[in-house]
């Protein structure tokens, strides 16, 4: 039986060519691993602790308390690649690179089942994988590569709920209430990598009562929906009620956005869509641009999918609108929606960083080649001589972005992952300790994982996540010199004098009346005095 023309077999092998030369630039790119951050470190430590048998806990901090804040999907996957022996540690570089290649594969089959055109759908893989912006959000160890994973893969089970035809094979899928079961447990797999998936159960929901043109029909299949993904949802908030007492180690606080935060989205933003730092560097001058430049995108968006989800709830009987790209449009809106209102109300550490923004930048590529698409049916000559060099231009100078970055990155690690903390002095030192030595610092994650020691974090002034200031904060500072001046504890600050002034003035007032036992390049260790 012949399941693919000679022109769809040759369209998937480009694909697959695609992603794996996707996934190859990634390996070479990290020789010297995935960049690490801070959750880089809890979610590899996670897997570790998945590993050791202790169950999901957090294995960089003393207190080695059960995990709650992230979900876990990324460690999961971790720990199972570490069943072969592949430290977690290792096994993310190659589980993002094979997820970069996924990804890339799955976009070029939602571009093609989208437009029902095998150049578009190349076109949105090459747009992806040569995008500088999400090149790197893939070069970090992060949950996010696996959480777009998941999304994308539920966005193509959705768009058989409508028992659309395969792209010119001419066969209808299975019933819908397989694609609808599918969709639930993938929306329910994205909602444990990251809690941010509850605004693709939004998405889903609200489409299924705007595009189903009876209410026999939205009611049945949002029940089916939605008995496929609660499940997984419940299990994992009981788990989180019984070994630590909270759902998901939120708390309903308002904190509104800071100037800072909206910043650093802006700057990040730009980076998406002005590839060239010399270009975007003069185009920042520019008073509110990118605000502007923002602002038209979204309302343009939400109104094309107003439109189309008002004249389809209002006038069933009007054609359906293309699933793959409305939903898209939607899920940005709900997406965002979802982190504002975490922002906000449940985490002030939460930031507008390009992993928070990742999944939006890739709705976005798909819309984009939607809308080529959308313009090339038109049939104009200009038309289509514009589309062919807009794209010409944009894969030109993506590709030569992330060529750059690739050069960069290759010659060392990102974050923990460089040099300057693996080859740390202070790290070396801190290893020396005795056994059994309790260490107390501003950097809990790379001290773990440079020195195979779990640590304290330090007393506070202001909870980063509630935004709060902290109790007992005195007794916390008073605590830390008894234990450290017992002899049984360090004190181990890195970038002394780097860091904003706040943090600073809590650092020294740690540090008071402690002996300076090491200092290197703004990293000072403090222990008790030498005995005479």
């Amino acid at each position: 039986m012949k399941f693919f023309s000679k022109s769809q077999l040759v369209f998937l092998i480009i694909l697959g060519l695609i992603a794996l030369g996707a996934a190859g630039v990634l390996i070479y790119s990290t020789p010297e691993g995935l960049g690490l951050s801070d959750d880089s470190i809890g979610y590899i430590a996670g897997a570790r602790s998945i590993l050791s048998g202790q169950g999901y806990r957090e294995a960089w901090l003393a207190s080695n308390g059960p995990v709650t804040h992230f979900p876990p999907g990324f460690s999961s996957i971790l720990a199972l690649i570490g069943l072969s022996g592949l430290d977690p540690l290792r096994g993310a570089r190659f589980l993002n690179a094979l997820l970069f290649g996924a990804n890339a594969f799955l976009l070029g089959i939602t571009g093609w089942r989208m437009t029902k055109s095998q150049v578009a759908g190349a076109a949105l893989a090459l747009l992806f994988a040569v995008n500088a912006s999400l090149f790197n959000a893939h070069a970090v160890a992060m949950s996010e590569p696996l959480y777009i994973f998941f999304s994308l893969a539920a966005f193509l089970t959705f768009s058989g709920v409508e028992q659309l035809a395969v792209p010119q094979l001419g066969s209808k899928l299975p019933d819908s209430r397989v694609w609808l079961i599918a969709t639930g447990i993938l929306t329910a797999f994205a909602y444990l990598t990251r809690y941010a998936g509850l605004a693709l159960l939004a998405t889903f929901l609200l489409a299924l009562i705007l595009l189903h043109d009876t209410w026999k029909k939205r009611l049945t299949s949002a029940a089916i929906f939605i008995a496929s993904a609660l499940p997984f949802l419940i299990g994992w908030g009981i788990r989180n009620k019984i070994v630590a007492d909270n759902a998901t180690n939120r708390t309903l606080v308002y904190h509104p956005l800071t100037a800072e935060n909206i910043d650093t989205g802006v700057y990040n933003i730009s980076e998406f869509f002005i590839p060239l730092e010399n270009w975007r560097r003069a185009l920042v001058k520019i008073p509110n641009l990118f605000f502007i430049l923002l602002a038209i995108i979204a309302l343009a968006l939400l109104v094309w999918v107003v439109y189309k989800g008002l004249k389809k709830f209002l006038q069933p009987a009007t054609d359906q609108p293309e699933i793959l790209s409305f939903t898209n449009g939607l899920y940005i809106f709900g997406y965002l929606a979802s982190i504002f209102s975490s922002m906000m109300l449940f985490d002030a550490s939460t930031k507008f960083k390009l992993r928070i923004l990742s999944p939006v930048y890739v709705a976005l590529l798909i819309l984009l080649v939607y809308l080529g698409y959308w313009a090339w049916q038109k049939r104009s000559m200009i038309s289509r001589g514009l589309i062919v060099l807009a794209a010409i231009f944009i894969l030109t100078l993506s590709a030569y972005d992330t060529s750059n970055f690739v050069t960069k990155l290759h010659k060392g690690g990102q974050g923990y992952a460089s040099f300057k903390w693996y080859d740390s002095e202070a790290m070396d030192f801190l290893s020396k300790l005795p056994a059994g030595t309790r260490i107390y610092t501003n950097q809990p994650g790379p001290v773990y994982l440079y020195t195979d020691r779990p640590s304290y974090v330090l007393p506070d002034l202001v909870d980063a996540v509630t935004g709060l200031p902290r109790e007992r904060y005195t007794e916390g500072v008073q605590a830390l010199h008894e234990d450290v001046l017992s002899g049984g504890a360090v004190l181990a600050l890195f970038k002394f004098g780097s860091e904003a002034e706040d943090a600073q003035s809590v650092y020294i007032q740690l540090a008071d009346g402690l002996y300076l036992a090491h200092d290197t390049h703004s990293d000072k260790i403090y222990t008790a005095y030498p005995k005479p």
